[in-house]
């Protein structure tokens, strides 16, 4: 249900707009996703660029529909609205987790 178009791979990004993407993927607990390295590919680099009609990599896609790259993905974090689409695709944030460990404390 979740799909990066990047450069490098989630173990190893080769931009600091696709490793932030890990990041907050990671933050949410969100491991099991299928990344596309783009720089393997200049068709697919192109290609997805026309397909979503957005200029920059990294993209994200959730439910096969395009959310925005890495300043989208950003704010979605920041506002609480990835919880929320993470919700719909039946994975559960890990921040949500990790709120109610703080309020046992």
């Amino acid at each position: 249900p979740v799909v990066v178009f990047m450069k490098g791979s989630p173990a190893q990004p080769l931009c600091g707009f696709s490793n932030a993407v890990v990041q907050i993927l990671r933050l949410h607990g969100v491991e099991d996703y299928r990344a596309h390295d783009v720089l393997q590919d200049p068709d697919l680099r192109q290609g997805i660029k026309n397909y979503s009609n957005w200029p920059t990599i990294p993209q994200v896609y959730l439910n096969g529909e395009f959310v925005g790259g890495c300043d989208i993905l950003l704010q979605m974090h920041q506002n609480g609205d990835l919880v929320e689409e993470l919700k719909k695709l039946g994975i559960r944030s890990a921040l949500l987790d990790a709120e109610k460990d703080q309020e046992k404390k």
